[in-house]
């Protein structure tokens, strides 16, 4: 039986001892700014990309530098510096690029002269504050990661009077409707009127979950603003307003991971468990080995 001639791209490929090297096609593809890492890999699916002039299918293939890809027949330009934005959300938009109800997008709104960008994490149409926008898929990845605890602080107006009893278990971390909610930190400002005015901080963003934590404690939230997300704040930034945050800032406060992105890689938070734990063993005292006090001996005075 004849072999079947190989194709260029099954020409191109990297030996099978090489499989190592190279990027993952969808992972190059968020690094260039083009989607997220998973929608790349349904533009992959969908016959969108091409390796060496040949459609590819699949996500599972490494590319090495000598490959030439194109995005819908457009050659991929090479990926440019990572960078951040603030974006103050204002209401009324949503943060997905498509919508099958054509509601309005902030990417409708944002200045022209963008690049290609991405919203690290999402806010709901009626949240309102800062959004953190970046042109880089590991970036994007890493803030997003749970483990990484970057903490997102919000201002809350929600109509009724608050369940005390019900926030303080909110405080410890609660399980509503089958969901583990972990423990969020929540401050009580002022009661104006039917409406209370609170602060919350919370280390993850399950969908809606303010909204269901304070409804657990008996208040339906009218109106939801984020402050910051980790070191990054709104601060004074007006509604519909974007702007960069310098790279130098940047650094700082991503520290070790920086290098990793500059890499292309996604850089992972050490799990808490891989902590070693402090052995105690030896200050505790074996049942069966008591310890004997030394006996006293009595002293007397030399003859007087």
């Amino acid at each position: 039986m004849r072999d079947k001639p190989q194709t260029q791209l099954q020409q191109n490929k990297p030996a099978a001892s090489a499989t190592q090297r190279g990027e993952r096609i969808a992972k190059l593809l968020a690094r260039a700014g083009v989607a997220s890492r998973r929608e790349a890999e349904k533009m992959i699916i969908a016959g969108r990309v091409q390796v060496n002039g040949e459609t590819i299918r699949t996500p599972a293939l490494n590319i090495l530098p000598s490959h030439a890809i194109c995005v819908d027949g457009q050659p991929l330009a090479a990926p440019e510096p990572c960078r951040l934005w603030r974006y103050h959300k204002p209401r009324g938009l949503i943060t997905t690029t498509r919508d099958p109800k054509a509601r309005p997008s902030i990417f409708d709104n944002l200045p022209p002269d963008l690049p290609r960008i991405m919203t690290i994490g999402r806010l709901d149409i009626n949240t309102e504050g800062l959004l953190l926008l970046t042109n880089d898929g590991a970036l994007k990845r890493y803030l997003e990661l749970p483990q990484t605890g970057w903490i997102r602080r919000y201002r809350v107006r929600a109509f009724g009077t608050p369940n005390k009893a019900r926030l303080e278990k909110i405080k410890k971390g609660v399980k509503i409707d089958n969901i583990t909610y972990r423990p969020a930190d929540i401050e009580l400002e002022r009661q104006q009127g039917s409406n209370v005015w609170l602060t919350i901080a919370l280390r993850e963003g399950k969908n809606r979950e303010i909204k269901k934590l304070l409804a657990y404690a008996e208040l339906q939230v009218n109106r939801l603003i984020r402050l910051s997300f980790g070191s990054f704040q709104l601060g004074k930034l007006p509604t519909g307003a974007v702007e960069e945050i310098p790279r130098r800032v940047l650094r700082q406060q991503l520290g070790t991971a920086w290098a990793d992105i500059m890499a292309g890689k996604t850089p992972l938070p050490a799990p808490k468990s891989s902590a070693p734990k402090p052995d105690t063993r030896k200050y505790n005292k074996p049942k069966s080995c008591p310890t004997k006090r030394p006996k006293k001996t009595k002293h007397t005075a030399k003859g007087s």
